[in-house]
């Protein structure tokens, strides 16, 4: 199986998140990219790192955005 090129970090009721969930599923469905979410409240080193900063977008395993996902910028960022 091959690893999401994008994981967005995130927790239930942010609306940050579900903004960002929705930019990049349609960026990574044009694309054919794979991604993946995680809940930070899930890992207490998640929880402790990026609280403050939700939703966090890595691609390809590097931190990329955060607070805001920009279409444009992820778009680049797979290229």
């Amino acid at each position: 199986m091959t690893a999401a090129r994008i994981t967005l970090l995130g927790r239930p009721g942010c609306h940050l998140c579900d903004d960002a969930r929705q930019v990049i599923s349609r960026v990574a469905t044009e694309l054919g990219v794979t991604w993946e979410e995680r809940d930070i409240t899930q890992s207490a080193d998640d929880l402790r790192e990026f609280w403050e900063k939700i939703p966090v977008t890595f691609v390809d395993g590097v931190q990329h955005d955060f607070w805001r996902v920009s279409e444009e910028r992820l778009r680049a960022a797979l290229r």
